[in-house]
């Protein structure tokens, strides 16, 4: 199998600036030279400090940071919260005052390292981080429904994409202008009031938790910032495969060893459906979240690892353990071609959402996973051909029909090649097992047959194990007593094989000359089965006869010739109505004009009163009694049979009924009703 290449590049950071539209008040102006007093005014900024100012700024903070700090942790679990709907202005606040106090720190750290304000400010700043993080926690679990990750993953694209509502100076997300595109703007205009005020409620929630992130971080509180997010949005994780089965415990994963078959394929029918949900919007959702409230490219790398790195390798897991069990039979080779089919598709975006180097792992469970699967449809593979070589019954079939083993093996292959895009990479130097035993021309490559082309041992294999199955099925028409059915056998089944390969998938990957090559061979089949079948009934018109005795012969010989063809043909079967008709159509241009010139000239001449006669059909009574033929079930007897068509196509003609066949009778004796 080809190695893949995973990028492990941590993607360059985008900065997310657009101006806040959450409430009817105008948003404060963003920072630059004409205001000079920011909404959240970093503490980078260069200030000209005095004491005074470092004073002022150490009371305002103890008393806006003591107003909402408690002494007890129990006691914040009771308290009202700052950054809720009625109280935003209040939060906000808050954020300015701990920046505030962060300058000022820094200024007595360059100025007076000793002060005893350093102390009181260092208190006040762990108070304002413990009350921070209360509220970031809260923001986190009362919001979970405006967080949920298929409404961040249809809103919001990606940080980097081409599309993006992060943009402006603010770092703020907004819901209109600046930066949102044309079509999302119509997104928004088209919602009701209630998805609007739910649109609002999420952007305004992702803007203060970004908001408390940002100072958390820059305060050294980086750690406790991200175990509180990292704690919450796990579970969310969980909470959302949780539906799906897919539990992430070892012992689940053991489990499937002793699980049955209709337990497993119910949890890999659950697991396509949640590797999907996980990739598209789930993992997606999350990666879009983390990407907005850390500004910090590592920090945000760290926490979308941790919060989906342990679901991402369970879900990619989970079909290694299955390719690994003991249910490897053909019939649930689809199941297995689906799973691996799930896991190419979702590669692409795993690799650009888990680009980090801490991430590799999930991209080489996924690589893992690829593998085993592909050991495990190999060996089911395997199963086909086994089946075609271990097939020993030489039982003719009943009526020269379709052998079941030519039905059973086209299914497969005709089912299979709806996956070639997958197995030509599974099967990419996939040889069959006993191709060596057979003679090497059985084993050409197909016409057309390219090295060059990805497909083309894939195309290979599938010629290859038509080829043995043609094979075999030459091996057991040799076993037929009569030789006019054995080809028509061999012409039936052949025939049957062209037709799946004509619908389906095969037909591309075998080409055109493929088809033309065995169509070619079918005709073949069917003349041979006309020459033996009929050859009797034709060469008993061969030649002239010139006297009545001479005709007399003639017409004997051709009735007996007559009946022994339609009473062997009216048991066998041509079940494709299509060829049915061209045989019949051919063997009726062979054999009615040369009888009826002969009826024509000797009819009236051989009658013998109300005697029998030698004479005993009318050319169009030959066309309806072989219209019977081939249907697979006997037409004699009680005369049911009588074609429906016979009387308008036989000038007053009408088909006889067929008596029984006796020692006396022939069954296709009638008297003559002129």
């Amino acid at each position: 199998m080809r190695s893949r290449h995973f990028r492990s590049s941590t993607p360059t950071p985008h900065r997310y600036n657009l101006p806040r539209h959450h409430s009817r008040t105008p948003s404060p102006p963003s920072h630059d030279s004409h205001h000079p007093h920011p909404r959240t005014p970093s503490p980078s900024s260069h200030h000209t400090f005095s004491e005074s100012i470092v004073k002022k700024n150490m009371e305002e903070a103890e008393i806006i940071i003591g107003r909402w700090s408690y002494a007890h942790d129990s006691d914040y679990s009771e308290a009202e919260h700052i950054f809720t709907k009625d109280r935003r202005e209040e939060g906000e606040e808050f954020i300015r005052v701990v920046n505030n106090l962060q300058s000022a720190m820094k200024y007595l750290v360059s100025t007076n390292s000793t002060s005893q304000m350093l102390v009181q400010g260092q208190n006040l700043l762990r108070m304002a981080m413990k009350r921070l993080e209360v509220e970031f926690h809260s923001l986190l679990k009362t919001n979970k429904q405006y967080l949920h990750p298929e409404s961040l993953s249809t809103r919001l694209p990606r940080r980097g994409s081409s599309e993006s509502f992060f943009g402006g100076s603010s770092g703020e997300l907004s819901m209109s202008g600046h930066g949102a595109t044309t079509d999302q703007e119509d997104d928004f205009r088209s919602m009701d009031n209630s998805g609007l005020k739910i649109e609002r409620i999420s952007i305004d929630v992702m803007n203060d938790l970004k908001l408390i992130a940002d100072c958390m971080i820059r305060s050294g509180y980086s750690k406790e910032c991200v175990e509180v997010y990292k704690t919450v949005r796990k579970s969310i994780v969980d909470e959302e495969l949780c539906p799906y089965g897919m539990e992430r415990t070892s012992s689940f994963l053991s489990h499937l060893q002793r699980m049955s078959w209709d337990s497993i394929e119910l949890k890999i029918k659950n697991w396509l459906k949640a590797v999907k949900f996980a990739n598209k919007t789930l993992f997606n959702g999350e990666k879009i979240l983390s990407d907005f409230v850390f500004s910090s490219s590592a920090i945000r790398e760290s926490c979308f690892t941790m919060i989906t790195k342990d679901a991402a390798i369970s879900l990619l897991k989970f079909p290694e353990k299955v390719a690994a069990s003991s249910h490897k039979s053909l019939e649930r080779i689809f199941r297995f071609l689906d799973m691996y089919e799930a896991i190419v598709d979702v590669i692409p975006e795993l690799e650009s959402m888990f680009s980090d180097k801490s991430t590799l792992v999930i991209l080489l469970q996924a690589e893992t996973s690829l593998a085993k699967l592909g050991e495990a449809i190999r060996a089911m593979l395997t199963e086909i051909e086994l089946k075609i070589t271990k097939d020993n019954d030489m039982t003719p079939v009943p009526r020269g029909g379709s052998h079941p083993l030519s039905r059973y093996v086209m299914n497969y292959l005709g089912y299979l090649s709806d996956y070639s895009s997958i197995l030509k990479e599974i099967l990419a130097d996939y040889h069959l097992a006993l191709q060596p035993h057979l003679p090497e021309d059985y084993f050409e490559n197909p016409i057309g047959y390219n090295e060059t082309d990805p497909s083309a041992n894939l195309s290979l294999v599938f010629a290859s194990m038509i080829l043995l199955l043609l094979c075999k099925l030459d091996n057991k028409g040799k076993h037929y007593s009569d030789v006019a059915l054995s080809y028509l056998y061999l012409m039936n089944n052949l025939h049957y094989i062209v037709n799946k390969v004509r619908n389906s998938n095969l037909e591309h990957l075998l080409g055109k000359p493929w088809l033309e090559k065995h169509e070619d061979k079918v005709r073949q089949y069917a003349m041979k089965f006309e020459r033996i079948g009929w050859g009797k009934v034709i060469s008993a018109l061969d030649g002239e006869q010139h006297t009545e005795q001479a005709a007399e012969e003639c017409f004997v010989k051709f009735n007996a010739a007559f009946d022994e063809a339609y009473r062997k043909q009216n048991e066998w079967v041509v079940a494709d109505r299509n060829l049915r008709d061209e045989i019949k159509v051919a063997v009726a241009k062979k054999v009615v004009p040369k009888y009826r010139e002969k009826y024509e000239k000797w009819r009236g001449l051989l009658s013998s009163g109300d005697g029998e006669s030698v004479v005993r059909f009318a050319p169009e009574d030959l066309e309806n009694y072989m219209s019977d033929l081939l249907f697979g079930s006997s037409h004699g007897g009680s005369g049911a049979t009588t074609s429906t068509h016979s009387s308008s196509n036989s000038g007053g003609h009408r088909k006889p009924a067929m008596p029984s066949s006796s020692a006396h009778s022939s069954p296709l004796r009638y008297r003559n009703g002129r």
